[in-house]
């Protein structure tokens, strides 16, 4: 059994900041304790513009708090965001999330991260895997 609080999360390495200064990442459950899914909770600043693509992931999202815009950029249609909103990145969609309002959301990727991933200049996560029970990780692109 596993339990964690987002408090203990706070301000260690499973606690991940958008170099932009857009996110913030708390990386909850990842691909080292070894359950096929990572989950976090993230929080997006209002006013906010981020462009994501999970081309080496499925993402689902539940919206608890805040309210924005979701767009997918591969049909141009758009989503409004609420408490209570769910959606999966289930074709690794090229996606846009506008906060109108700060927006905390809980989500889960397969395969799992592993912690240390960023989105690189796309809005891309590297695939990192666990290699062994150690911890090492080996990078796929």
């Amino acid at each position: 059994m596993i339990v964690r609080t987002t408090d203990e999360i706070t301000g260690t390495e499973r606690d991940v900041a958008d170099p932009l200064g857009n996110w913030v990442s708390k990386r909850i459950v990842l691909g080292g304790d070894r359950v096929g899914f990572s989950f976090h909770e993230t929080t997006i600043n209002a006013g906010s513009v981020n462009n994501f693509h999970y081309a080496n992931h499925i993402e689902a999202v539940w919206l608890v708090e805040g309210t924005g815009t979701l767009t997918d950029r591969e049909t141009g249609q758009e989503y409004p965001l609420a408490p209570g909103t769910m959606y999966l990145l289930n074709g690794h969609e090229r996606h846009t999330v506008v906060a109108d309002t700060r927006m905390r959301m809980l989500c889960v990727f397969n395969p799992p991260v592993v912690g240390t991933e960023v989105h690189d200049e796309n809005g891309i996560y590297p695939l990192v895997t666990v290699d062994s029970p150690n911890g090492k990780h080996s990078e796929t692109v």
